[in-house]
């Protein structure tokens, strides 16, 4: 059954990052811009990847125990999937990104290919003995890693990643 919850945190995840991608476009503010994406640079998408395992963590929490699943290292688990995700994303893109170009259908396949890559590692983890790491210490590296976002958002560095070539920008809209 924990096999199967990883299927429905694949689907699920990426049911959110549809929804995610348009959140800042509906609900524009400071709050929103930490965790959704402001324009439509590759960087600023890797929030999408982030957040939406981070949602979906709650949902998946609730799955796991109403079905009293066995599983060790939930928390950390989720860190660790969320942080892949992002490196993961962008070796396989980038790659693809300068021989074609920008191309929505391959962003959404890679996408989905990175969501099964990163929910092997998850069911890797759970399945794994009891790593002792305090839930505090990985609460602080979420909370590291949305600053470094943040930081980025507000003041990206001027290279392609960070580039919305839409909106002719780099970073938030002033």
């Amino acid at each position: 059954m924990l096999k199967k919850t990883r299927i429905y945190a694949i689907i699920g995840i990426f049911i959110i990052s549809f929804i995610s991608h348009f959140i800042f476009e509906l609900y524009p503010n400071i709050l929103v811009s930490i965790f959704f994406p402001v324009n439509e640079s590759i960087w600023e998408h890797m929030k999408i990847l982030f957040t939406s395992i981070l949602i979906y963590s709650i949902i998946d929490k609730i799955i796991i125990d109403k079905h009293s699943l066995s599983y060790n290292n939930f928390y950390l688990q989720v860190f660790i999937t969320a942080i892949i995700s992002i490196p993961t994303y962008l070796i396989i893109y980038l790659p693809l990104y300068h021989i074609i170009g920008e191309n929505l259908i391959i962003s959404i396949l890679i996408l989905i290919i990175v969501y099964i890559i990163v929910e092997i590692i998850s069911y890797k983890i759970l399945t794994h003995k009891k790593i002792n790491i305090p839930n505090y210490i990985i609460t602080i590296l979420i909370i590291f890693t949305y600053i470094i976002f943040t930081y980025l958002t507000y003041n990206p560095p001027k290279n392609y990643i960070f580039y919305d070539k839409n909106n002719d920008t780099y970073g938030i809209k002033k």
